[in-house]
């Protein structure tokens, strides 16, 4: 499956890449990875970073431009982000127009360099098609853990190409991985099937959790679509409170990566219509929590949210 990419910025941005010099300076982790013979690489998000880390292991060195609390869909390349890709060895984003505003960046790049998807390791019948965009499909993938655990392996398997002198143990790295991973999709199962069904629902500020829903059996609702580019108004804030209250949802959910104050409007929404309903905590959606923190990996993010989830709703 070929994932288009779309175009956003402006062409003589792109340039800028181009006209970077030549001579790699000294002590960036691009040079000091090739000074010590290991692949570099770059991923968009930390979500992909951990997942590439988990595979290769200590024989390549693997860094994100998005840290904590950064929105994918949102985010601009800076030129320190051109000078790290243009060091990278091999460039891995999510796919399913994420990163729609590097869009034109990374297909600049894919020019000259090994640029992969993570989604395309996820066949497309699988994909959770959206009505806000009618040509594409629901990017956030990694919330079904099953779905995630294909899309590693395929990374892996194109990294096993890529360096073959690694490629038993990238392998073995991945097996390992694997096994984690479905231990956490059993678990998360098992969590969420705790909440009674009637009240197994889950209010998001926008619609990052629909794999989730789908492969958890937790009915979903964002107060913004999958992107967060796009706007909420009056009326969605209307239609949520009234659905919340109708049902006697007990909680709703902001997330790390985007602003707090859509999610306040509908729990004033809520107090006006004289139904008290509690902020469940903050989930992380796009973005993991603060390196060696508890949500600093993708399965202590899953965890983490999972847990406030069924502690909020339960």
């Amino acid at each position: 499956m070929k994932l288009a990419l779309k175009r956003f910025l402006p062409f003589p941005f792109i340039t800028l890449l181009l006209l970077l010099t030549a001579c790699e300076p000294e002590n960036t982790p691009g040079a000091r990875a090739h000074q010590q013979g290991k692949l570099y690489i770059v991923t968009t998000t930390g979500i992909l970073r951990d997942a590439v880390a988990n595979v290769v292991g200590d024989q390549a060195v693997v860094q994100a431009l998005m840290g904590p609390g950064v929105d994918p869909h949102l985010y601009k390349a800076a030129l320190g982000d051109l000078q790290t890709l243009r060091e990278a060895d091999i460039i891995i984003y999510n796919g399913l127009h994420l990163e729609g505003k590097m869009g034109e960046v990374l297909e600049k790049v894919s020019r000259q360099k090994k640029v992969w998807a993570a989604a395309e390791g996820v066949p497309e019948a699988q994909l959770r098609k959206t009505p806000e965009f009618q040509d594409s499909y629901d990017p956030h993938i990694w919330f079904d853990v099953q779905l995630w655990s294909q899309a590693v392996e395929h990374l892996s398997r194109k990294l096993q190409e890529q360096d073959q002198a690694h490629a038993t143990q990238y392998q073995a790295n991945t097996q390992r991985y694997k096994s984690q991973l479905d231990s956490l999709h059993q678990w998360t199962t098992k969590e969420i099937a705790s909440i009674p069904a009637q009240q197994r629902i889950l209010i998001t500020a926008h619609d990052a959790f629909g794999y989730f829903g789908r492969a958890y059996q937790i009915q979903v609702q964002g107060l913004q679509g999958i992107s967060t580019v796009s706007e909420f108004g009056l009326q969605d804030v209307s239609s949520l409170v009234n659905f919340i209250v109708s049902r006697k949802v007990k909680a709703v959910f902001v997330e790390s990566s985007v602003s707090q104050k859509a999610i306040e409007a509908v729990l004033e929404g809520c107090r006006q219509k004289g139904h008290e309903v509690k902020l469940g905590g903050t989930l992380y959606s796009d973005a993991l929590g603060e390196a060696g923190g508890p949500a600093g990996t993708y399965m202590g993010m899953v965890r983490a949210n999972v847990t406030k989830i069924v502690s909020a709703l339960r």
